[in-house]
């Protein structure tokens, strides 16, 4: 099989960055409520997807009747959950602070890890020492953010505890995502989930009489945006990248969204942020980054102790 260039890889993972750094400004941006700017990004999705899966993988999906198919269930149920909270915090507090508190999703996926052993079988794994350091200092860093939005309003302050929230979700979201990626392609995957996602954030919608259509045409170019960016091309260049770099250097890289939202919602939308909130949310990415680098050291460990083990003919148990 062909190499990927080094330099294909380099832009893959730039545009990958720019892409998923524009989700929060866009969603800021679009003139209408976050719930139904939430149920058209993953209904577009969905219906762009649906070619495939109906084509190509259609043998795949007929597989989903199974514990495959209830593992996308719930990542969709988790995936709305998660849009329905992070995607109004970003409306009511600034862009900064709403994509800077989502990222927290890796702390939450640790904590989830530690405090149910049975979650912590997959990538991530349960924290180790240095990845609690990580926590802690994330933490730190929610705090020093959030106090500093409770002397501004309340308005902020719920803001934060959405995007909290939704950092929460996601991690949920990614919890039943690893189950269900064990023997699904990642087409199939995300088809079901967006799918399930859709069709449970649209009787919300109705409900609550949020308003669907009638928006001007800058509002649905940010929603069409959304949708080609962050929830398609963002991530599928991410994932083109992992033929060259590793998961957890995407990881990383993918915390520069933080930053990249900071910019973008300045320049664009004139949004600066409120500089006593600055060192916290530095303090929350370092934090994020180190649980990040944790587990993977902790993964690459337990995969040597396993090969050592199994290349060791000594019986367990025995001694010398």
């Amino acid at each position: 099989m062909r190499e990927t260039p080094a330099y294909l890889t380099v832009a893959a993972l730039v545009i990958a960055v720019v892409a998923v750094s524009s989700s929060a400004p866009l969603i800021a941006f679009a003139a209408a409520p976050a719930l139904a700017v939430a149920f058209w990004r993953n209904a577009l999705a969905f219906a762009a997807l649906t070619p495939i899966s109906a084509g190509p993988r259609r043998a795949e999906v007929r597989g989903l009747l199974s514990a495959d198919g209830l593992y996308c269930v719930l990542a969709g149920v988790a995936l709305a959950a998660h849009f329905a909270t992070w995607m109004p915090s970003v409306q009511l507090g600034s862009v900064a602070t709403a994509t800077a508190l989502v990222a927290t999703q890796p702390v939450w996926q640790g904590l989830l890890a530690a405090a149910v052993p049975s979650w912590g079988r997959g990538r991530q794994g349960s924290p180790s020492r240095l990845g609690w350091a990580g926590i802690v200092l994330a933490v730190a860093g929610v705090a020093w953010a959030t106090g500093v939005d409770v002397g501004v309003s309340a308005q902020a302050v719920v803001a934060d505890l959405l995007a909290l929230v939704g950092a929460m979700m996601a991690a949920v979201y990614t919890a039943f995502g690893e189950r269900a990626r064990a023997r699904l392609s990642t087409t199939t995957y995300t088809w079901a989930c967006y799918g399930t996602c859709a069709a449970l954030l649209l009787p919300v919608c109705l409900v609550a009489g949020v308003r669907m259509t009638g928006y001007d045409p800058r509002t649905w170019a940010a929603i069409l945006a959304l949708v080609i960016g962050a929830q398609l091309l963002g991530h599928s260049m991410f994932n083109y990248a992992l033929h060259r770099v590793t998961a957890t250097t995407v990881s990383v890289l993918i915390l520069l969204e933080v930053p990249g939202a900071a910019l973008l919602a300045w320049a664009w939308l004139g949004q600066t942020p409120r500089a006593g909130a600055l060192p916290g949310l530095a303090l929350l990415v370092v934090g994020v980054a180190v649980v990040i680098l944790a587990g993977a050291r902790t993964r690459r460990d337990t995969a040597a102790a396993s090969l050592a083990d199994a290349a060791d003919p000594t019986p367990a148990g025995a001694g010398n």
